[in-house]
């Protein structure tokens, strides 16, 4: 709503896999708005390596 608009990156989403059962964005988002982008249609596991190289380069940020 308004003028704030919420971009996800594709490089940076894992569609919660690693935290959650589904995707948070689609469950919280109060309008039907966040739809799968055909141009980065990933399997389970390949989201689960993506989580697991996202957190492990969090941990040697840090």
């Amino acid at each position: 709503m308004g003028d704030v608009i919420y971009e996800i990156h594709p490089n940076l989403c894992t569609e919660c896999v690693g935290h959650y059962d589904q995707p948070q964005c689609q469950l919280f988002c109060p309008v039907d708005c966040i739809p799968l982008d055909p141009q980065h249609v990933e399997s389970q596991d390949e989201l689960m390596d993506k989580y697991k190289k996202l957190i492990a380069q969090k941990s040697t940020s840090n």
